[in-house]
C-alpha cells in the first residue's frame, strides 16, 4: 500500500456551521443543516457522521473501491460538527463508512463522487472491540521487558539476557527499533496473536520460536533474539501474547485534534498480497523535479523477482 497525505479539501474548511439545539426534532433539523452546509464538487464525497449522542468528532470517514485499476482509498477525519468531505475521487462506485476510537466499524454505504453521504458511528459494546483498531505502538507498550534491576544480563546461566545488553534502554531499543520493528510493525493483529496456521504448540513460548524461524528473513529474526537472549526473550513475548489473549487490552488513545484532522490520506494498492515491499522511490535525490507525478517504482527485496510499478495519475499498478 502506497500512502500520501495533504491538507484538508479547501471547501470543507469554508463550510459553514450548525447550531446544536435541544429538541429531537430541532437537532433532525440542525443535522440536515449541517450536511448542507458542507459543499462539494462532482468529484467529492461529503456529508455528517452522527451517533448516538450527536455529531461525531475526530473520528475516520473511510471511501474505497476496486473499480479502479488498482484497489483505492482515500481517507479524512470529522470536524468539530463531524463533517467530512472526501476530496477529488477518480470516477468509480465507492464503500464508504466510519472508523474512530470508542467505535466498531459502520455498514458501509455504497455511492459515487457528487454525493451528500450522512452516516451513522456505531459504538463499540466492550474495550475489547474498540481496541481492535488501535494503534500497533499501544498494543506493544503491553510487552513487559525485563526489570531494570536485571542488567547488565547475565547469560543462559543467569537470567537469560544477554551479557551485552548493557539496560533496560538497550533491550526496548533492540526490540523497537534495532531489530524487530525494522521489518514488522509490532502490535498489528498479524503480530499480537498467533495465528492458527503457524500450528499446534505445547506452549506461547514455543510457538513464538517457531513463528522468528518463519519466512525468507528468518534467520535475521533469530539472530536478533539470539542478540537479545533466546531465551528470555521468547519468554517476554509469550507472556505479551498470552496476556492480550486472555483479554487485556491497552487504554484508548485520544481522537484526532487540532491539525491532526486536516489530513486528506490517498493510498494505492500495488505489489501482490504476499509480497515483501521493502523500498520504493520515484525521483533523484540530486534532481528531485525529475518525473514530476510520474510513476513510482518499488523493490521486492527477497520475496519477488518483479519490479512493481505505480502511476497514482492513472491509479493502475503494473509488474
Amino acid at each position: 500500500m502506497l500512502r500520501t497525505i495533504r491538507t484538508l479539501h479547501p471547501g470543507f474548511l469554508a463550510a459553514g456551521f450548525a447550531v446544536p439545539v435541544a429538541s429531537s426534532l430541532a437537532a433532525t433539523r440542525g443535522r440536515q443543516a449541517s450536511a448542507e452546509a458542507v459543499r462539494i464538487d462532482a468529484d467529492d464525497i461529503g456529508g455528517v457522521v452522527t451517533g448516538p449522542k450527536g455529531p461525531e468528532a475526530g473520528v475516520w470517514v473511510i471511501a474505497e473501491t476496486t473499480g479502479l485499476p488498482t484497489r483505492f482509498v482515500k481517507i479524512v477525519v470529522t470536524d468539530d460538527r463531524g463533517r467530512y468531505v472526501l476530496p477529488d475521487l477518480p470516477k468509480a462506485d465507492y464503500d464508504v463508512w466510519v472508523r474512530g476510537y470508542g467505535l466498531v466499524d459502520s455498514p458501509k454505504t455504497k455511492t459515487a463522487p457528487g454525493k451528500i453521504v450522512n452516516l451513522t458511528a456505531v459504538v463499540a459494546p466492550n474495550p475489547r472491540a474498540a481496541a481492535e483498531i488501535y494503534p500497533a505502538g499501544y498494543w506493544l507498550s503491553l510487552l513487559a521487558p525485563p526489570g531494570k534491576n536485571e542488567f547488565p544480563g547475565t547469560g543462559p546461566s543467569g537470567n537469560g539476557i544477554a551479557p551485552n545488553i548493557r539496560s533496560q534502554a538497550e533491550w526496548l531499543r533492540n526490540i523497537k527499533s534495532g531489530g524487530c520493528t525494522a521489518c514488522h510493525q509490532l502490535g498489528t493483529k498479524g503480530t499480537r496473536e498467533i495465528p492458527q496456521a503457524l500450528g499446534t504448540f505445547d506452549s506461547s513460548i514455543a510457538a513464538w520460536d517457531r513463528r522468528i524461524q518463519s519466512g525468507q528473513a528468518g534467520a535475521d529474526m533469530v539472530r536478533t533474539i539470539t542478540g537479545l537472549g533466546r531465551d528470555r526473550a521468547l519468554k517476554q513475548l509469550a507472556d505479551w501474547t498470552d496476556r492480550i489473549a486472555a483479554g487485556e487490552v491497552p487504554p484508548a488513545p485520544p481522537r484526532p485534534q487540532g491539525l491532526e484532522r486536516n489530513v486528506v490520506i490517498t493510498e494505492w494498492d500495488w505489489a501482490d498480497p504476499k509480497a515483501y515491499l521493502h523500498d520504493e522511490v520515484s525521483t533523484d535525490r540530486r534532481n528531485p523535479t525529475l518525473n514530476a507525478n510520474g510513476p513510482i517504482y518499488g523493490a521486492l527485496e527477497l520475496s519477488a523477482d518483479y519490479l512493481p510499478v505505480l502511476d497514482p495519475e492513472r491509479t493502475a499498478s503494473v509488474r
